[in-house]
């Protein structure tokens, strides 16, 4: 039976977690630089002297913006020189670690504004679920692995916490969420590009047969999940109300909007490609055989990624820490007696805005 709407969470975990154990985001990422780069050498740049806008849709504490944003001021320098403005708005929720996203804009070796006095970066902590940027201002946006996160959970998940996990009615009402927010995501977009404007969109995919390449860590999660109910770290209602908002999304979802007349509010898709991500720290433990390490990543990065949404459910603050470090351990645990690689998949989308009376891109990618 579904419930009422519950909010989603979906902010990383603080103190600078995500950025150290959000490596297979960081690799996902890495994969879609030559499209940003793409983007950012044939985006259309206002005339004039006026900063140029790139938004960072969804930054989380920094560490895996920064090369594409220094990807992208590269090509714009080349196209502008070295006088021009460039500002980068960093968007994630009000509740986002900004302390951590600023120390890392700040003081990071690899910060992108390092040798560059004219560019500007920023930050708007408001969901990307709303209007975050006046409208026809960003002249690019990159937005890596947060849209994959639902505006609301529209309904507790029996037997699981992942919507991947889920049949029936209560998929249905997860695949009605996922549409709805696509779209108000491209809708909200789109009023802030203006004609000519780039974005670039990268999200955790799914093959042709539906799966992430996660599952081997959620199914793992799932388990020790019911072990702290029968241990009593987490009381029974509190894992019922565990639910990830958290939906990868086929090639055809990602393409619906487009399909009548391939635009969606004056967008058009440039590019929508399926790549697969290898598992850097399963090639690491090939080489070196140190299988602590290999769950300890595995575990860390669902801690920092993951853990923050399902503790939110529980009703006891003092639990929360425990029920961390309890399930990160589980986890290490249960993983160590099956060593898998987390091998993913990544989407990767690029999207122009036309102007009014301008039909899709010449040399974009046809909708089929």
């Amino acid at each position: 039976m579904l419930t009422a709407a519950i909010s989603t969470h979906g902010v990383m975990e603080g103190g600078g977690s995500y950025n150290l154990h959000a490596k297979i985001p960081a690799g996902g990422g890495s994969l879609a630089l030559p499209y940003l780069e793409k983007a950012a050498q044939v985006c259309a740049i206002p005339a004039g002297s006026s900063a140029i806008v790139i938004a960072d849709y969804g930054s989380s504490q920094g560490k895996n913006s920064l090369s594409p944003m220094r990807a992208a001021i590269r090509c714009l320098r080349a196209r502008v020189g070295n006088e021009r403005p460039i500002m980068v708005v960093h968007i994630d929720q009000h509740a986002n670690d900004f302390n951590t996203l600023f120390d890392v804009l700040h003081s990071d070796p690899e910060r992108y504004a390092a040798d560059d006095p004219n560019v500007f970066p920023s930050a708007i902590g408001r969901s990307f679920y709303e209007s975050v940027i006046p409208p026809n201002q960003v002249d690019l946006g990159w937005c890596s692995y947060a849209a994959v996160w639902l505006r609301r959970i529209p309904s507790l998940i029996p037997g699981h916490f992942m919507s991947l996990g889920c049949t029936g009615e209560v998929r249905a009402a997860f695949d009605l969420q996922a549409t709805e927010d696509w779209r108000l995501f491209l809708s909200l977009r789109a009023r802030e590009l203006p004609a000519g404007g780039r974005l670039v969109v990268v999200l955790p995919g799914l093959s042709d047969t539906g799966g992430s390449g996660l599952e081997p860590v959620f199914n793992s999660a799932n388990a020790v999940l019911a072990e702290l109910v029968d241990e009593r770290v987490i009381s029974e209602d509190d894992r019922k109300r565990m639910v990830l908002g958290s939906y990868p999304r086929r090639r055809a979802q990602l393409l619906e909007p487009f399909r009548a007349d391939g635009q969606f509010q004056s967008l058009s898709v440039e590019n929508c490609h399926l790549l697969e991500l290898p598992d850097a720290a399963w090639a690491d433990y090939q080489v070196n055989g140190d299988l602590q390490a290999l769950v300890s990543r595995h575990a860390a990065f669902f801690r920092a990624t993951f853990v923050p949404s399902l503790s939110s459910s529980i009703s006891d603050d003092g639990k929360r820490q425990t029920f961390a470090d309890s399930l990160e351990q589980k986890l290490k645990r249960r993983l160590s007696d099956r060593p898998t690689p987390l091998n993913s998949f990544v989407q990767v989308m690029v999207l122009a805005k036309q102007a009014p009376t301008d039909t899709a891109s010449a040399g974009g990618e046809v909708l089929r």
